[in-house]
């Protein structure tokens, strides 16, 4: 029988991470048009709401049923503004690890946003589902990605050649595929002691808790 997360909600001092509805459908679609998401991810460009439509009534639901991962909306808490995407991924159940990925709204960006989300997926993670193992990939290039994975802790692992490939703009304004290398980078359960309380001191969250 296939594992599968259950349908939750986490809340840290700041944000909530839950699931996606379909009023963050043009939210959603605005955030997955940036410039910054078009570089470092696979997203169809332009985005459409139709796409945004179909990861959120579709995909993003079969991630969980079909027990491959979860996928959390990130809201703020005070104006329930859709500040970005949390996605727990390639969910293995026997080896207890799955991959995380997140994106964050332009406008939402050098808040800590996702700093603090990703962390409290981690936590949720090791200690309410007995996980022992969270897997990051950045693209070579990605500073930014780079930044938060060090932020929550995680342990550069070494370096895929070749392995991906990112978008750049090419001289005529239109958007090029170009082959990176990928850092590997992983969070084990003992690797987040004190990391919520740096976190803390520079701005970040201090606390979270999750309800059904």
């Amino acid at each position: 029988m296939t594992s599968t997360f259950p349908n939750i909600s986490i809340s840290t001092e700041r944000l909530v991470l839950r699931p996606f509805d379909e009023s963050d459908i043009e939210a959603f679609a605005e955030m997955m048009n940036d410039e910054q998401v078009t570089a470092w991810t696979s997203v169809p460009q332009p985005y459409t709401e139709a796409h945004a439509r179909d990861w959120i009534t579709r995909r993003a639901p079969a991630e969980r049923t079909e027990g491959r991962g979860i996928v959390f909306a990130v809201s703020e808490f005070l104006t329930q503004r859709l500040v970005g995407i949390v996605h727990l991924q390639n969910t293995d159940w026997r080896v207890r690890s799955s991959e995380i990925s997140y994106v964050v709204a332009p406008w939402a960006r050098g808040e800590g946003y996702a700093s603090e989300a990703a962390l409290a997926a981690a936590h949720w993670l090791f200690r309410d589902q007995d996980f022992e193992r969270l897997e990051l990939r950045t693209a070579a290039d990605n500073a930014a990605s780079q930044q938060v994975a060090q932020k929550i802790g995680c342990i550069s692992e070494g370096v895929l050649r070749n392995a991906w490939i990112a978008r750049t703009r090419a001289g005529d304004g239109e958007w090029t595929d170009v082959r990176t290398d990928v850092i590997v980078w992983s969070l084990l359960p003992e690797d987040l002691a004190g990391v919520a309380e740096q976190l803390a001191d520079t701005g970040g969250f201090t606390s979270y808790s999750d309800w059904n």
